[in-house]
């Protein structure tokens, strides 16, 4: 496992969120289209998710035989998404909105420290189990791991788009000093 590069990862999202008032976190580039900061919540939630289906591997020996797709293997060997813009289920329409820029970093905070409690235990868990992927079949929790990983990553260049719309409608970014000195 690779928490090193996990951890790097978070930090370019914490790092990202620096310039980004919470109007800006939430201006979407077209009806239907996320936000940045609908970026972040999405996510989050999903590794949320991810990370439940890594306890629920190393809680039992269920579906160890199971395969994922050729489409995962070839993913988790190259160690990212394929360079695409993938359309997600219906339900990614209704990621809601940030209530805070400060929230999305506590969140982001927290993670890494659940990255590091979660690698330990899939290094000294006993079982070995998979869990179904919606699209990719069966995956352990190493794969799971890696896979959401490879998720922040993947979402980097949505950020880049998003961003660019930003500077584009609202200019470069310029925090508000403080003029009452």
């Amino acid at each position: 496992m690779r928490v090193k590069d996990y951890h790097h990862t978070i930090d370019i999202w914490i790092k990202s969120l620096e310039p980004y008032d919470i109007a800006r976190l939430l201006a979407q580039p077209a009806p239907g289209a996320w936000s940045l900061g609908q970026v972040y919540v999405h996510m989050l939630d999903e590794t949320e998710f991810y990370f439940s289906q890594i306890k629920t591997c190393l809680a039992s020996n269920d579906y160890a035989m199971e395969d994922c797709t050729s489409e995962a293997k070839a993913m988790l060997r190259n160690r990212a998404f394929p360079d695409m813009i993938i359309e997600g289920p219906p339900s990614n329409a209704y990621v809601r909105q940030p209530t805070s820029k400060e929230l999305l970093i506590d969140r982001l905070l927290a993670l890494k420290m659940i990255v590091d409690e979660t690698a330990q235990l899939i290094a000294t868990s006993l079982f070995h189990g998979k869990t179904r992927h919606p699209g990719l079949h069966y995956l352990s929790a190493e794969e799971w791991f890696a896979f959401s990983e490879m998720h922040f990553r993947h979402h980097l260049r949505q950020k880049e788009r998003i961003e660019a719309f930003l500077e584009r409608t609202f200019g470069k970014y310029e925090p508000q000093s403080d003029l009452s000195r």
